[in-house]
């Protein structure tokens, strides 16, 4: 088993409340050299109503964080906090949210106590109002590095991580198409400076023994302004359906190479960096035991992935994942995601500082 190293901590909890689920983060560096780091937290379970949006600080590289605030809570249940810095120094929050009717549907639990506490809470909320207000994906912008976002804007696409930045400022924003009636395409949209969004192209749906495959939780990366390459996850009955696929742009958005295998067995959804070494580094939920964390990395620019580096493999569940990475300052490479920290217990946010394995810097200076 290929291991990696890894010093192991936690990012955000909320210990001793019922109000102690965090899940699907992001992390970034800020304009003044902070980390910031985004979930969807103080939740009572993985479906809730009670999810906000939520960020964290950190001055010392992740070693210490503040204590989690929100930054988009409407009365819908926000999920998958998106937090990106671009070049030109914006900071972009973003999140989606679900249906009152989708939240009474999973509302089946044994606590019963928790069950008349949701259903208390959505019998207050004004569904129709809030869901032409609300529903969707939403993201805010922020102008003063990350301090104060601005108002809550309404996204036709959403992402796990939130939108690409590009070398020379702006964003892509890369992800699944909002429609509660048919969620199964991808499409990109370019960030204007007005911080609306502009349509640029889609990505094609694939088929599998001539059926369409889900595609959805997409990660983008450009790797020059021109050169964009995404990961997504794939379910189909044919293939597992926890895996990932990739596809490429040479034009900067405008069109996409039809998306592949790239040989994973097992995996998703993914979150790519390139390393200063110019190692490009996939880190990925795995949901097979022995359940945590896995990395992959690719020495040609995406060509092709040397695979399944244990990052984490003491997961007391499949629920956990969606990892987003950074690197620090010494070239050591800070992972966030979700996890249990023990059987029956809250998943709360989770960290990994470690290093790229010195036989793959070995082959990329070769």
């Amino acid at each position: 088993m290929k291991k990696i190293d890894a010093i192991n901590s936690v990012v955000m909890e909320n210990p001793d409340s019922v109000f102690g689920y965090f899940a699907w983060p992001s992390v970034t560096r800020l304009p003044d050299g902070r980390l910031a780091a985004s979930s969807s937290g103080f939740r009572i379970s993985h479906i809730c109503p009670f999810g906000k949006a939520v960020i964290s600080y950190s001055s010392d590289d992740g070693n210490t964080w503040s204590v989690p605030a929100p930054v988009i809570d409407t009365p819908l249940d926000d999920r998958d906090a998106g937090v990106t810095t671009l070049a030109d120094k914006r900071v972009v929050f973003t999140s989606f949210n679900n249906r009152v009717s989708m939240q009474r549907y999973h509302n089946n639990r044994s606590n019963k106590k928790l069950q008349n506490l949701v259903s208390a809470y959505l019998d207050s909320v004004d569904a129709e109002s809030a869901e032409e207000k609300y529903l969707g994906s939403t993201y805010k912008v922020s102008h003063d590095g990350g301090v104060t976002f601005g108002e809550l804007r309404r996204s036709p696409v959403t992402a796990p991580h939130g939108v690409c930045p590009l070398p020379s400022g702006g964003a892509l924003y890369v992800g699944r198409i909002f429609d509660t009636e048919k969620e199964d395409s991808l499409a990109c949209y370019r960030l204007c400076d007005d911080d609306s969004l502009e349509y640029l192209s889609h990505i094609e749906n694939i088929l599998i023994d001539g059926t369409p495959a889900l595609s959805c939780e997409p990660h983008a990366i450009a790797l020059t302004d021109k050169d964009i390459l995404v990961q997504i996850r794939i379910h189909h009955s044919s293939v597992d359906a926890f895996t990932t696929y990739q596809c490429e742009s040479s034009d900067g958005g405008l069109t996409w190479t039809k998306p592949h295998s790239i040989g994973l067995d097992h995996g998703s959804p993914p979150h790519i960096i390139k390393h200063s070494s110019g190692v490009l580094a996939s880190v990925y939920g795995y949901r097979r035991p022995p359940f945590g964390q896995r990395v992959m990395f690719s020495i040609d620019g995406g060509k092709n992935w040397d695979k399944d580096y244990v990052l984490r493999d003491d997961g007391p569940s499949g629920d956990l994942g969606y990892p987003c990475s950074i690197e620090l300052s010494d070239g050591k490479i800070l992972t966030v995601y979700y996890q249990q920290k023990e059987e029956g217990g809250y998943c709360v946010i989770m960290q990994s500082i470690w290093e790229i394995p010195e036989e793959i810097i070995k082959k990329i200076k070769e």
